[in-house]
């Protein structure tokens, strides 16, 4: 619902709304905020990210280790091997600085949370029928820097795959340590949040329409009718976009902090061994 001109000329907040039309964006900007503080104090950690079979999400895949970092993963872990000589000094040395840009880079220009950070950080608008601050008024937002790269969505999406792949293959390597298979608490807790994850990107708006967003005719043809399929299913799981986003932060927060706390030997995995 646009904002109407009587609305607009009474000024910012301005509404005939009777309902509490705050709360909603209130509430979302501190779960946004809650998980933000979070994460970045989880990259900045640098250590106690790995425990036995276990890595932290927001480290992998962990491409570069800092050897002489406390409580880092050991250096044959890397997959590129140790912390890179060209990594500016005044930036603390995080193997999760490399892997989260991804994720980051998706989640941000999700459309789902586009609305919900522009209502609130940008008040632009701050809801429905809602007056927005003056300044405002111009809408240029997706069209300078840096809100043009909104626009490469569907590619962040296409690398977003690519640590989401890894975290599959962390959960089913967990099950296989090298003192025999097992089923620990913590491989329960990676499973659910890679199908969480999962659940997130698959029903992404932007992955709905490449597969048959742009067709006409579902059923002239057998490929066409496959497209047809995949996307009704893809249609099925963007139904709860908003809930997959929301399921998936808090997944990723739990499985590191579960990482964390075993770490640092506060808690022990129980686990079932085969």
């Amino acid at each position: 619902m646009a904002t109407t001109p009587a609305v607009e000329q009474r000024g910012f907040g301005a509404t005939l709304r009777k309902d509490a039309w705050w709360l909603q964006p209130a509430a979302t900007a501190a779960g946004l905020g809650a998980f933000g503080i979070y994460s970045f104090w989880a990259a900045l950690q640098g250590n106690d990210y790995e425990w036995g079979p276990y890595l932290s999400p927001f480290y992998s895949p962990l491409l570069f280790v800092d050897p002489a970092a406390p409580g880092s993963a050991p250096l044959e872990h890397a997959w590129l091997g140790p912390w890179p000589g060209w990594w500016p000094s005044i930036l603390p040395a995080s193997p999760a600085f490399f892997i989260m840009i991804f994720p980051l880079a998706f989640r941000a220009t999700c459309y789902y949370y586009r609305k919900a950070y522009y209502r609130f950080y940008f008040v632009d608008p701050p809801g429905c029928a809602v007056g927005e601050p003056v300044a405002h008024r111009r809408y240029a937002m997706e069209s300078a820097f840096p809100f043009i790269l909104q626009n490469f969505h569907r590619y962040f999406l296409y690398l977003a795959f690519i640590p989401l792949t890894f975290l599959w293959i962390d959960a089913v390597a967990s099950l296989f340590p090298e003192d025999g298979p097992r089923l620990g608490l913590g491989s329960m807790i990676f499973f659910v949040n890679v199908t969480l994850l999962t659940g997130f990107s698959l029903s992404c708006n932007s992955l709905r329409h490449i597969a048959g967003g742009r067709l006409d005719c579902f059923s002239c043809t057998r490929r066409r009718q496959v497209q047809y399929s995949a996307w009704r299913r893809l249609t099925s799981l963007n139904g709860h976009h908003m809930a997959w986003a929301w399921v998936s932060f808090v997944s990723v927060a739990v499985a590191d902090f579960y990482v964390r706390l075993l770490a640092m030997g506060i808690i022990v995995d129980p686990a079932i061994y085969f």
